[in-house]
């Protein structure tokens, strides 16, 4: 099977048409038992210690994998690395299709670089929209999923985010996936509900830490809002139109400005108490907790990582210190 590398969520409804499977490079590099000596190995080859873990992971999981050959490379709406990461991924004999998320969400733009990618694997925009349809199904499970979290708390934060974060690409293979998502339903459906917890919504890139959610539960607070990673799974506000208005909708590789008009929805939509903002750091998207905390009417904490780790106990302290103010 033709496995196609992507560094962020693209279209995949345009490589499922052409018979190929997506393959996320960020799930591969995270869920890792070795995701530290991806790190590491990129920073033998040069790469420097003040870049991003994200980078380098991917990076090393690209390089790990012969059975990828090509990888669309997301050069514009995502990471401010894309471009030389493109270069260096050549370099190895990987085979590069660029894509792209027009800054000012110019429809034309968009629909540019979304025929760009149609052409390159052969297919029509009639048959990427037919399987968009298809894969929506999976995506109306999600949304359940995502009310299951947040309405009657039956749902953990971390559970949340796994789920939705591998709808970027459905762990290349959609029908194993609704599946197992099928059998989770049913028995998170059969649990108690529960709501005696301070309600918290994670916004930013998913989070590096590998005990982020575990310990805000141990604390008495729940993430009932995955911001990023619901994007992933392109809920039921971003489906209307056809292919091109979907990834419009897309809010994440957008302005901040254009998050936030969802993120102060979902605040008031799921009642949150207090918002955790992640990035990585030496991320371009630090500057934008400016902008969050001048626009929302709730306590934020601002929180960054580098490498694949447990939170240290200055972290853990500071997200203690955050859980007491708002509770």
């Amino acid at each position: 099977m033709r496995k196609i590398g992507i560094t962020t969520t693209i279209p995949s409804e345009i490589i499922y048409s052409a018979g190929a499977v997506p393959v996320d490079l960020n799930n591969i590099f995270i869920t890792s038992p070795i995701k530290g000596d991806f790190v590491y190995s990129a920073e033998k080859e040069g790469f420097p210690s003040t870049l991003c873990s994200w980078v380098k992971g991917i990076y090393s999981s690209a390089k790990s994998r012969d059975d990828i050959k090509e990888i669309v490379v997301v050069t514009d709406g995502d990471c401010s690395n894309s471009r030389p990461l493109a270069e260096l991924l050549e370099r190895i004999g990987k085979k590069i299709i660029t894509f792209g998320y027009p800054f000012d969400r110019n429809r034309k733009k968009l629909e540019e670089h979304i025929f760009e990618l149609l052409n390159y694997f052969d297919v029509t925009l009639e048959e990427a929209t037919k399987t968009a349809h298809a894969l929506d199904k999976i995506r109306e499970k999600l949304d359940y999923l995502d009310f299951l979290s947040w309405h009657d708390g039956k749902i953990t934060g971390l559970e949340n985010h796994l789920w939705l974060v591998n709808s970027s690409d459905f762990e290349g293979n959609p029908k194993d996936y609704e599946n197992r998502l099928d059998d989770f339903l049913r028995k998170a459906e059969k649990r108690k509900e529960k709501n005696d917890f301070l309600r918290i919504g994670l916004v930013g890139v998913p989070p590096i830490f590998s005990d982020l959610y575990e310990y805000l539960e141990s604390k008495g607070a729940r993430v009932i809002y995955n911001e990023t990673q619901r994007q992933f799974s392109m809920p039921l506000a971003n489906r209307g139109g056809d292919l091109i208005d979907r990834y419009l909708n897309y809010a994440y590789p957008y302005s901040f400005t254009f998050r936030l008009q969802d993120i102060k929805k979902q605040i008031e939509i799921r009642h949150l108490d207090g918002i955790i903002h992640y990035t990585q750091s030496f991320c371009h998207h630090q500057m934008e907790h400016v902008l969050l905390k001048n626009s929302v009417n709730i306590p934020t904490l601002f929180l960054e990582g580098d490498r694949p780790a447990k939170l240290d106990e200055r972290l853990k302290i500071r997200i203690e210190s955050f859980i007491e103010m708002i509770g």
